[in-house]
């Protein structure tokens, strides 16, 4: 007979407590895995406990990706509207070895515990062959979407953690003590033994959802080729492979120039499995009477925000819905509605996200010789010819003007405009009125950007907004598009072999759905520096600033400046915003510092809990912790 698994002192061991789950309860209040797997109802719903451990992408509370960085700040102390403050904690730099902030290991302060849920994973891979009533073909998608589930929650604990257990399988109860106190493997180890069960599940997983009612969200074999590419793609960053700094500490590997080629034939194979299931790169075909601009600012905007578009390669649906996340980005835009208070506009971008997108000739704006970077804070009064990004008339920041489509696609700044919320026509759009006594500017204590930026990108343009009510378009947030591994080959490619054509080609197709010429004429015509695409260099440092423009917003900047080793540059700049409480445009535009950070070599990885370290003394701590 099979073990009966329950929380077994391995866990315990693990994670330093135990909590109650709330699986497979039987009418009699009795818990019990048995009744779980006694026919395929039970196996369907245990199956869906597995994807519920998938961390809410989507929540600013949990996900650190979202506030824990420098990709999105607010105001501080916290009042009541925000309500949990952990992220923001993060990234204040209060994280700590007592009671970690955003904890996955053990499941505290806003995280769950990812061995909870490759235990279940287990118990599920162990039993589920028990049911007798389960299609054979059923059966085994649902072992291979469990075991890249598996591998997922993996990849999670070591992009956060580094070495990790990787518990392949659950311990008996009969287990003695000693042997339930795991050791932490090595990279290498955890990203074999997860690219090992992706692997395995590849086979038996659909290319495309077929029955879109109920099992949108679940995984197909694009979504889990993308996830392995991920995978392999963060193992060959500098963070993982080589990183002198962390040779000491067990676990850490030395370097494998080996590992881009792999990554690279990796996104590769999930580029052809994309492809030939009929993902592609969102354009927005909708009959609107609106121009060519906007058609591709609405191109860049619902490529996210268009619910299981075929860019799509998998979402995060249930927990990850974008629901709450688009009341925090979305600001006042009708002076009827400004009393409306489930409009929180939180969200707000730093000055430095505004000044990463490129200038309309797709170069950075430091590069363009033909863009005035030094006097970029300077006023500038939109004409005619700016009317479908700026308000025609209206004085902002020269900052604002001549910037590339994503830039207006993904920000709401004052004097821009805002297509969609009722307004569907480029001659209607709303204008963002951010400076003091104007519609969009700070109504309480709390509801207001705090940088006078707000992420349109995150807001379906269908929502509307009444005096009381906020109508949502909610959509599954997106854990991987096709744009993404787009960028990831490109960048792989480029780490393996240097530029090529095949480079250029992954990199142009982002580009020209954002609306820009290729890189090598964009860099040719317009920069200062107009060889950098030519070099391995350069064009490294080109393929990091299109990941952080295309994937801005969508919780990518945090992991991907963790794993370039750029966290210690680029988020130990000053948070900076206008001055949002000035009247006048000349009050207002005035640079002022919210916060200056201090990112520390340490918190490239999270603190293990000490009283972890206490009850097994086979973990090791994390460097600098």
């Amino acid at each position: 007979m099979k073990h009966i698994y329950k929380i077994t002192l391995a866990l315990i061991v693990l994670v330093g407590f135990t909590r109650c789950d709330y699986l497979d309860v039987v009418p009699d209040n009795v818990a019990t895995v048995d009744y779980a797997f006694r026919d395929r109802i039970g196996v369907e719903k245990y199956l869906f406990t597995c994807y519920n451990y998938l961390p809410k992408h989507s929540d600013a509370y949990s996900n650190p990706a979202i506030m824990g960085g420098d990709e999105i700040w607010m105001y501080y102390p916290v009042t009541v509207y925000y309500g949990n403050t952990t992220t923001l904690k993060l990234a204040r730099g209060f994280q700590n070895v007592n009671d970690p902030l955003v904890n996955y290991w053990d499941g505290r302060q806003s995280g769950r515990s990812m061995f909870q849920a490759v235990r279940d994973c287990n118990i599920f891979l162990e039993r589920v062959f028990e049911a007798g009533d389960l299609d054979p073909y059923e059966r085994d998608r649902m072992i291979s979407e469990v075991k890249v589930l598996k591998a997922y929650f993996l990849f999670w604990m070591m992009r956060m953690y580094g070495p990790i257990p990787i518990m392949k399988e659950n311990l008996p109860v009969t287990s003695t003590s000693e042997e339930v106190r795991i050791e932490q493997q090595s990279i290498s180890e955890v990203v074999t033994y997860a690219v090992s069960l992706i692997d395995e599940a590849i086979e038996n997983l659909p290319s495309r959802i077929q029955d879109k009612a109920s099992e949108l969200g679940r995984l197909t074999k694009p979504a889990a080729l993308s996830i392995k590419a991920k995978i392999l793609l963060t193992a060959a960053s500098p963070l993982f492979n080589g990183n002198r700094d962390f040779s000491s500490y067990p676990g850490f590997k030395a370097k494998d120039e080996s590992l881009w080629g792999q990554a690279a034939e990796a996104c590769k194979q999930a580029i052809d499995a994309c492809e030939e299931a009929g993902h592609r790169l969102y354009t927005f075909t909708d009959f609107k009477p609106i121009t060519d601009s906007t058609r591709v600012k609405m191109s860049i905007r619902n490529s996210v925000c268009d619910k299981w578009n075929d860019e799509l390669i998998w979402g995060n649906s249930g927990g990850g819905i974008a629901a709450f996340i688009q009341n925090m980005a979305h600001p006042h835009l009708d002076p009827t509605t400004v009393k409306n208070q489930v409009i929180k506009t939180f969200l707000a971008p730093p000055l430095r996200m505004a000044e990463q997108f490129y200038t309309q000739h797709g170069v950075p704006i430091s590069e363009d010789k033909t863009w005035d970077y030094d006097n970029r804070y300077q006023l500038r009064t939109a004409q005619t010819d700016d009317r479908y990004y700026i308000k025609e008339g209206y004085k902002t920041a020269a900052l604002h003007f001549d910037r590339e489509p994503r830039f207006y696609a993904n920000l709401g700044f004052d004097g821009g405009r805002w297509y969609g919320q009722g307004k569907l026509s480029d001659e209607e759009a709303w204008t963002f009125k951010n400076k003091k006594g104007q519609t969009g500017a700070r109504v309480s204590a709390g509801l207001y950007t705090v940088t006078g930026y707000t992420v349109k990108k995150l807001v379906h343009y269908e929502n509307t907004v009444t005096e009381n009510s906020y109508n949502r378009n909610n959509y599954p947030f997106p854990i991987i598009r096709l744009a993404d591994v787009y960028l990831m080959y490109a960048e792989a490619l480029n780490e393996a072999n240097g530029p090529s054509d095949e480079v250029y080609t992954y990199l142009d197709k982002v580009r020209e759905r954002a609306g820009l010429n290729g890189v090598v004429e964009s860099w040719d015509q317009y920069s200062n520096n107009p060889e950098k695409a030519k070099s391995q260099e350069g064009l490294r440092e080109i393929i990091h600033q299109e990941r952080l423009i295309e994937m801005a917003f969508e919780g990518q900047r945090f992991w991907d400046v963790r794993r370039w080793e750029e966290a210690e540059d680029l988020m130990n700049e000053p948070i900076q915003g206008w001055d949002i409480t000035g009247e006048t445009p000349e009050d207002y535009y005035s640079v002022r510092t919210l916060f200056v950070p201090e990112f520390t070599r340490k918190e490239y990885f999270w603190p293990i809990k000490e009283t972890n370290l206490i009850v097994n003394s086979k973990l090791k701590q994390n460097p600098g912790w």
